[in-house]
């Protein structure tokens, strides 16, 4: 992962090596969390429609892709690292990617009108571990419209980092690796518990 470089490491890309421009606050989640994360999720993966915010590398993204989800959408607002992103999924010839230019924040605010109705079976929130960006980041997810009923939402941040997050989102996994603390939630629509 050294070097603006990581690689896939499971299904139909693995061993494909992503590249990316080392930017501020840009940190791809390491081969060994990835490696739980989607040991975690390949109940959840085939033909999900999946959400890549502070997309960066977009590794997360594309290992999604590379394990069967139907389609990812990244968000990121570096120019540099959008150009990265989709000369990706141009060397992988992705069809079934979208790459916003385009702050997190101000995406989650409209994403209701942004996802046309179609709505997000997993999300991805890994946010730089030194900005506030994680809770506003979770508000504005859970209020969105944009994601599906029992959504999986992913969150990776500093072990340091305290966050209240929404009543509704059940706690499925939850691990710590060095300075990274990592969880995996469910999404539940407020008045279904």
């Amino acid at each position: 992962m050294n070097n603006g470089r990581c690689r896939i490491i499971g299904g139909k890309w693995r061993g494909r090596i992503i590249k990316f421009d080392p930017a501020d606050g840009l940190r791809p989640t390491t081969d060994r969390i990835r490696e739980t994360v989607f040991n975690w999720l390949q109940p959840y993966i085939y033909q999900c429609r999946c959400l890549d915010a502070f997309a960066g590398s977009g590794v997360l993204g594309f290992e999604a892709l590379s394990r069967g989800a139907q389609r990812a959408v990244f968000i990121e607002q570096n120019r540099k690292t959008v150009k990265r992103l989709k000369d990706s999924i141009q060397a992988l010839a992705i069809e079934n990617a979208s790459v916003y230019h385009q702050d997190t924040i101000s995406w989650l605010q409209s994403a209701a009108d942004i996802a046309k109705g179609d709505k997000f079976d997993l999300v991805f929130l890994d946010p730089p571990f030194d900005s506030d960006l994680l809770e506003k980041s979770c508000r504005l997810l859970d209020s969105s419209g944009c994601l599906a009923e029992d959504a999986i939402i992913y969150l990776e941040h500093n072990i340091d980092t305290s966050i209240e997050l929404p009543e509704n989102w059940l706690v499925l996994k939850e691990k710590k690796a060095g300075q990274v603390a990592y969880r995996l939630f469910k999404f539940s629509a407020v008045g279904d518990n």
